[in-house]
């Protein structure tokens, strides 16, 4: 049976929390390890978690709930100390305020790996699928304006993160080998999936997409409290990956499609 491993970063996250931990206890699929990476926070977020681990236990639901507190080094530090701790066959970040799609997702991907593992290759380097935005209580908005390609490749990214980090499942055993670069502050995430998909090409493994919602994720995140600084960063990003004059063309492209859209 494919198991999961879902970590959840939290720093004072107690007024948005529990929809992120209930969204994970009620998935249907057994094998799910829950780590609860948490930044020392001074609210009740740690008590939430601890109730949620006695929730998920007494359930008897087969999944195991971990909670870590202590002081670091920002979000993509406690990402790593999430990969490092991860035991399932694939990872993915749900922070606090997201959520998984719907109760069946993580079977729904299970299935899916399945199927797709079927070509003599293994297990699929990576499975994804769509998003919806969410407000801060939760309630959807509209779907992510970027979708995933049916066809997902590294360089699929040159037309930005089509594929949500918390859509993005990471097989676990290729993820770990490579940690969160710290040097980013808004934008590692997008330069870390570009990584795991180039590390998949490399080894010859598929990456599987299903068609349906997979994540809910919140809006007012980092990225969109900060958006000046991670366009930038991002723009680094893409040069490192793509090199420079794409990047440069790409980016121009986006400001005359962006005319065309008002």
């Amino acid at each position: 049976m494919t198991s999961f491993t879902i970590v959840t970063i939290t720093f004072n996250a107690a007024d948005c929390l529990a929809r992120t931990l209930d969204s994970v206890l009620r998935q249907t699929h057994p094998a799910v390890e829950h780590l609860i990476i948490d930044g020392a926070s001074a609210d009740g977020t740690v008590a939430m978690a601890e109730d949620y681990k006695r929730r998920s236990d007494a359930a008897g639901c087969g999944h195991t709930v971990a909670i870590t507190s202590e002081p670091d080094r920002g979000l993509y530090d406690a990402m790593n100390k999430g990969l490092a701790r991860a035991t399932g066959d694939y990872v993915c970040f749900i922070n606090a305020g997201d959520a998984l799609a719907a109760t069946d997702t993580l079977a729904l991907l299970a299935g899916l790996a399945a199927e797709a593992g079927q070509d003599g290759r293994g297990l699929p380097a990576v499975l994804y699928g769509d998003t919806v935005i969410t407000d801060s209580e939760g309630r959807c908005l509209r779907p992510r304006r970027l979708r995933p390609p049916k066809r997902l490749t590294w360089r699929s990214f040159r037309s930005g993160m089509l594929v949500c980090h918390q859509a993005f499942y990471a097989r676990t055993d290729i993820a770990r080998r490579l940690p969160y670069n710290l040097a980013y502050k808004y934008s590692a995430d997008v330069d870390w999936c570009i990584r795991v998909m180039r590390e998949a090409a490399r080894l010859g493994l598929p990456l599987a997409g299903t068609g349906a919602t997979v994540a809910r994720y919140m809006e007012q995140g980092q990225t969109t409290l900060h958006h000046r600084e991670s366009l930038r960063e991002r723009f680094r990003v893409m040069a490192s990956h793509y090199g420079l004059p794409l990047t440069v063309a790409m980016h121009c492209w986006f400001v005359v499609r962006g005319l065309f859209k008002r």
